[in-house]
């Protein structure tokens, strides 16, 4: 009698395909499913080895438009970047691989669900609170929180081991020493000999990006235009990169060596962990953003969405892409973006991103007003009141400290 189906997040790696084989030993009825999110990845032959391994349907699905359209696009908008320096690839790719999963465990009448991502991670945290809440009822089978899985399977050896005795094919490539996830956005790097702070990163690390050093020795130029839209009977914000979308426009960052890190992140879960990234494209994007936004922007509407922004941010990162407090964030920093629009042209060279000017139908820079040379509709003596008025808590407040000393 079998358990149940159980829907499972495939990658046809090692882990996966041994969780695969296992589930079935526990008496479930495997469904796979693998998301095409722009990775580098052999769909076809991933389908095989899973069918090949007992899988009863296998799902490969194409979701690179909307991870890109309802992902991404609001993670620029937010200019969302977590702890000042990660731009989010894998944490946004998370919930929109998750929604399909649920979506075809309802389809196919699935109980359960079930993942590889370890017991000390973030991933398991954002599969998994993006599937109960979109699908309430369905039970989460996590083989690497299991104590029957978790003690059976130390490491890879042990993983390779089983492999040889189901069966299961094997990498004939020798595995890099660190864990790697990509996506169109970005690749990751963590775990393996990365987790020694102090170690260096190989230099034949990165694969999306060049060594600046190796890079050309003549910046490219890009410009960037944020403009607005007829969609779905309202206006709303889009984005061309003049001179071709998404190669080779996107693709000139990374041959420049542009949006490597190297960073120690606080995980949701409580501890502190190394990750590299490289996330080409969606620096110049991030620059590109809030320049025009700076440009085009309230100053007052601005602080209160650089607040919302950070706070976007962190739902991102620990995994709250469908709660309420979401929802109402996106909402607002959507609101935030009705005059943002306009052109920004940008310089990559040698690992660095340069703005070199912007102009917007919507600008709230008025050349005539700040110029030194013309004194405009502005009377300089004004700034006297405006100076007084502002010092007034700041005499009031070194009165006290004055009263406060003791005296000699």
């Amino acid at each position: 009698m079998s358990k149940g189906t159980v829907v499972l997040a495939y990658s046809g790696g090692l882990d996966t395909s041994c969780i695969l084989v296992w589930l079935q030993e526990q008496g479930y009825d495997v469904i796979t499913y693998l998301a095409n999110i722009g990775q580098d990845e052999d769909f076809e032959a991933a389908r095989k080895k899973a069918e090949s391994l007992g899988a009863k349907k296998m799902f490969i699905e194409d979701l690179q438009a909307e991870f890109v359209e309802q992902f991404i696009w609001p993670a620029v908008q937010a200019n969302a970047i977590y702890e000042d320096r990660y731009l989010l690839g894998s944490s946004l790719a998370r919930p929109c691989i998750a929604r399909r999963q649920v979506q075809i465990a309802r389809q196919e009448g699935a109980q359960f669900v079930s993942h590889g991502a370890t017991g000390k991670g973030n991933d398991q945290i954002r599969f998994e609170l993006t599937c109960y809440a979109l699908y309430p009822e369905v039970q989460v089978i996590a083989p690497w929180r299991i104590p029957e899985f978790y003690s059976r399977f130390k490491g890879r050896d042990d993983l390779m081991k089983y492999a040889q005795e189901k069966g299961i094919p094997v990498p004939v490539s020798p595995k890099a020493p660190w864990s790697m996830d990509a996506n169109l956005m970005h690749i990751s790097y963590e775990a393996g000999i990365l987790e020694n702070p102090k170690t260096h990163r190989p230099s034949d690390l990165y694969l999306m990006t060049k060594n600046p050093e190796d890079s050309p020795n003549t910046p490219d130029v890009l410009e960037i235009e944020f403009l607005k839209v007829q969609c779905e009977r309202r206006r709303t914000q889009a984005l061309r990169v003049l001179g071709g979308w998404p190669p080779p426009a996107l693709s000139t960052p990374g041959k420049h060596g542009v949006g490597r890190i190297d960073i120690v992140e606080n995980r949701y879960i409580g501890m502190k962990s190394r990750g590299l990234y490289e996330t080409p494209g969606g620096t110049i994007l991030y620059h590109a953003h809030l320049d025009i936004e700076t440009f085009t922007m309230d100053r007052e509407v601005r602080r209160i969405k650089q607040g919302l922004g950070v706070k976007l941010s962190e739902l991102i990162y620990y995994g709250y892409w469908f709660s309420p407090e979401f929802s109402f964030l996106q909402h607002c920093i959507e609101k935030s973006q009705e005059h943002v629009e306009g052109n920004v042209q940008i310089s990559v060279f040698k690992g660095h991103v340069y703005v070199l000017g912007r102009e917007s139908p919507r600008s709230l820079y008025n050349q005539e007003l700040v110029s030194m040379n013309v004194q405009g509709d502005y009377d300089p003596g004004d700034a006297s009141g405006f100076i007084k008025v502002n010092a007034v808590r700041l005499k009031e407040y070194h009165r006290l400290q004055g009263n406060a000393q003791p005296k000699n």
